[in-house]
């Protein structure tokens, strides 16, 4: 029959006992109970919390005796066949489920040793890259008899017992500690966190005044915005250098948005280039935004996040910005030359390369091959090319973005139409030459008649009279 069922519970408490007060530090320990009940061994690992049954199969006893040796042997609890038990509370705890059902003649004679060794972490979490991480796995043995103790890192790759490394955000998620004793296996784990922000993408963002722009920075997918706080961050900041193909007069490093922590909301720090941070903390989003791009978007964006320590986290973000420019104009007439240039301020770089799109009217035989080139010369112009033309920036088959730009294409001007032009100029010339004509004879006639009537000198009857 069962005889005993006894719970072990373990707690901190600050000043001393088995257990070490270790603030802020992610705890484990892991308890090796050997049970020898006729000469036959029984191992049961647990971890700091858990709750640990042992049961004593006997027929009958008369007296049950708990102990633990812990340089010091203690006892823990005991029970007799007058009824009378005991178990001792507060630091340890010892729960006795069951009563005795029946006490004889003692048969059997309990041996209980309980092994206990820290699982530690040093120093707290969360950490900082390049901080240290000091990851310790053991276990006390019963005799000669020693389990295998190793760790598995967040990717399941086996680690030494004792891990003493800098952390790198890969060192973030679950950390395993495998305690393997022939058939027996106990795993326990300490959680890791590494604060740290997203990888910067390898590529510049690119974009065009056809296109968004967008200038990522974010937290790693295992940060909050309480981890950031619990490292003490002090700043968090964006700045911008200008490339010289953007056609900024400043070349030097403007600080563009700053977070203010009391509010967290970003301020602007008056340079108005009308990028719109994200309002989005809580999901650790820290990007830029506008719905169009512009030539003096070109540059170097860097994101920072700075803590008390001293320590600063970054990522840059190259931003290009593809351009079409049309020489001389976008407004035409038919049979001028053009000369259109599809750039990013400076020579595409290697494995880059742009696809033309015309007007359905335009029929060129130089964008009829899969690669075209960045300038499309045009010795004269026709009503056909008129429209849209369209330039996409392409890594093979991938676009990367693309820009637009319209060309106003007039008629030009023939030799009939300049003939009927010149006509109606040389009728309307003739109708004003004549009108005027007109008009000075009506005005010399008038005068004329102003002349033949006069008032005579002499005193006269009134009236007037014919000279």
């Amino acid at each position: 029959f069962l005889c005993t069922i006894m719970t072990y519970c373990i707690h901190q408490r600050k000043g001393g006992g088995l257990v070490t007060e270790m603030k802020n530090l992610i705890q484990s320990v892991l308890i090796l109970i050997a049970v020898l009940i006729s000469g036959a061994e029984e191992v049961v690992y647990a971890q700091v919390g858990d709750t640990v049954t042992l049961k004593c199969q006997a027929d009958s006893y008369r007296y049950l005796y708990w102990k633990i040796d812990d340089t010091v042997i203690k006892d823990l609890a005991w029970i007799n066949d007058l009824g009378g038990k005991h178990f001792i509370t507060g630091e340890q705890c010892i729960e006795l489920l069951t009563d005795m059902i029946s006490l004889a003649e003692t048969v059997f004679y309990l041996n209980a040793a309980i092994f206990l060794k820290l699982l530690s972490m040093t120093p707290r979490s969360p950490l900082l890259p390049g901080e240290s991480l000091t990851l310790s796995c053991s276990v006390n043995t019963l005799g000669n008899k020693k389990p295998q103790v190793h760790w598995l890192n967040p990717q399941d790759k086996k680690e030494n017992s004792l891990v003493n490394k800098r952390v790198t955000s890969q060192d973030t998620g679950k950390w395993t500690c495998v305690v393997t004793d022939g058939k027996n296996k106990k795993e326990t784990r300490v959680s890791v966190t590494v604060v740290d922000l997203s990888p910067a993408p390898s590529d510049p963002k690119y974009t065009s005044k056809s296109k968004t722009l967008n200038i990522p920075c974010s937290f790693a997918p295992h940060v909050s915005w309480e981890h950031v706080k619990a490292r003490d961050v002090q700043e968090i900041y964006w700045q911008f250098s200008p490339d010289p193909s953007s056609g900024l007069v400043s070349k030097d490093t403007q600080k563009l948005y700053f977070l203010n922590l009391n509010d967290s909301l970003w301020k602007n720090t008056g340079q108005h280039r009308e990028l719109r941070p994200v309002q989005n903390l809580k999901n650790g989003d820290l990007s830029l935004s506008r719905k169009q791009g512009r030539e003096e978007d070109r540059g170097n964006y860097v994101c920072n996040m700075k803590f008390k320590s001293g320590a600063i986290l970054n990522r840059a973000v190259r931003v290009e910005v593809l351009q079409i420019i049309s020489s001389p104009q976008t407004d035409l007439v038919s049979g001028q030359p053009l000369n259109l240039s599809c750039s990013l301020g400076h020579p595409l770089p290697s494995g880059l390369h742009v696809k033309w799109s015309p007007p359905p009217g335009s029929s060129l035989p130089a964008l009829k091959s899969e690669h075209h080139p960045a300038d499309v010369i045009i010795p004269e112009v026709g009503t056909g090319d008129g429209g849209k033309w369209e330039c996409s920036l392409l890594q093979g088959k991938n676009q990367l973005t693309s820009a637009v730009i319209t060309l106003k294409i007039e008629h030009r001007l023939s030799v009939w139409m300049l003939v009927i032009i010149c006509s109606a100029a040389a009728i309307v010339i003739l109708i004003v030459i004549l009108v005027f004509i007109l008009c000075r004879r009506r005005k010399r006639k008038m005068r004329h008649l102003r002349h033949r009537l006069c008032q005579c000198k002499n005193p006269k009857p009134k009236g007037f009279y014919r000279t």
